[in-house]
């Protein structure tokens, strides 16, 4: 596989947010709250949850989740506490055996050389961490001091356990794979194979591959059913175009996802000018493991209706140097404008499909679809 390395320009910034090129901006609108964010995050804030005490049930996921700081915070503040906690039940076996007074040379203290609690506190860290300068030491004078020492050190294999396992999956976190995984900044509808089709660009940074992977379409909006109830995030799957008939795909170079727009997609009655109008939000999931960690990634984005070109193409960034396939990534997201009737999916179907039509230069063919379509309804009446 050829390396990317050197093909991806300098001023390219590693998001999932692949281009940044000169694009059709549209009027902003006022709309609703953005559901899935362009980097992936979801914008749904969790409020008014009473039962917080599931969340300590599963302690091992939240400190996972949590952030670096207070990850940190928390790992410093077990040992520190586990140390003062056994360092204070150190200085009281000694006191209750009457190490920290002076004796004779035959005495044998249960601990060697405690006199205060400082050296409680000393004692304590050398055994839970096992450095073990030399200078304390245990005796067999006390079957409580054994008991506490297993105890103690239990408790710091756990501790460390559960500390170190969290600070690993923190960083072979899946998401940071996603890093990698790039999604066009913009989505477009055109005509591919006389089908009105929605599609985005989909690519992978890494020469590492993507193994098994998925991809899946929901469209996001607010629906009302037949029943009057006001439905706010009604997710619709999306079916996508894919010849072997299933979603898995091989992610070795940029890949154009396509959908087609028929009579069971939810975007069949969506014209041109209705998609400036409509509040839709189409969110894209991909799914699969990484080849070098076996751990299952995701990776997301959406595209508004505001992001979503109607009437232009995806141009080409493969191409073939020295027997070599090189992926020109400066062109992920340029588009071009094709002629695309303006009309709805619906509306081109009822009509008679693409061959009913002779497309002509974009600007021009939405409104010759327009004035045939609005010809033939006049001759049926």
């Amino acid at each position: 596989m050829l390396s990317r390395k050197g093909l991806i320009p300098e001023d390219y910034l590693l998001t999932r947010l692949a281009e940044d090129v000169l694009q059709p901006k549209f009027k902003t609108k006022t709309r609703k709250a953005r559901f899935v964010a362009k980097k992936g995050t979801c914008n749904v804030a969790h409020t008014n949850i009473r039962e917080q005490g599931r969340f300590l049930q599963d302690v091992f996921t939240t400190l996972v989740d949590l952030k670096w700081l207070h990850t940190l915070l928390i790992f410093t503040m077990s040992f520190l506490c586990s140390w003062l906690l056994f360092g204070m039940i150190w200085w009281l076996i000694a006191f209750a055996h009457g190490d920290l007074d002076a004796k004779g040379e035959d005495f044998v203290p249960c601990v060697t050389d405690i006199h205060s609690f400082s050296s409680a506190f000393l004692f304590s860290i050398e055994v839970q961490v096992t450095i073990g300068f030399g200078g304390r030491m245990i005796t067999e004078e006390c079957v409580s001091a054994i008991v506490i020492l297993i105890l103690q050190n239990i408790v710091g294999l756990v501790i460390n356990a559960i500390m170190l396992g969290c600070i690993f999956m923190k960083t072979a976190q899946a998401n940071r794979r996603a890093e990698t995984l790039i999604f066009s900044k913009h989505a477009v509808i055109t005509v591919r194979n006389n089908k009105l089709c929605f599609m985005f660009r989909l690519g992978d940074l890494r020469k590492s591959m993507i193994i098994s992977a998925t991809v899946h379409m929901q469209v996001v909006r607010k629906t009302v059913t037949n029943e009057g109830e006001i439905v706010p995030l009604d997710q619709i799957d999306i079916q996508m175009d894919n010849p072997v008939g299933t979603n898995s795909i091989f992610l070795v170079s940029p890949l154009i996802i396509s959908h087609v727009i028929d009579k069971n997609s939810p975007l069949y009655d969506l014209s041109a000018a209705d998609l400036q109008h409509e509040d839709i939000e189409v969110i894209v999931v991909l799914e699969g493991v990484v080849e070098t960690t076996g751990i299952t990634t995701q990776a997301r984005t959406s595209y508004l209706s505001e992001e979503i070109l109607w009437g232009q193409r995806f141009v080409s960034t493969v191409s073939e140097e020295d027997g070599m396939y090189a992926v020109d990534y400066s062109k992920f997201g340029n588009t071009v404008k094709v002629a695309t009737p303006s009309c709805s999916a619906r509306v081109l179907d009822e009509a008679g499909g693409m061959e009913r039509f002779k497309l002509q230069e974009p600007g021009g063919g939405g409104a010759s679809v327009r004035r045939r379509i609005k010809h033939q309804n006049t001759k049926e009446l």
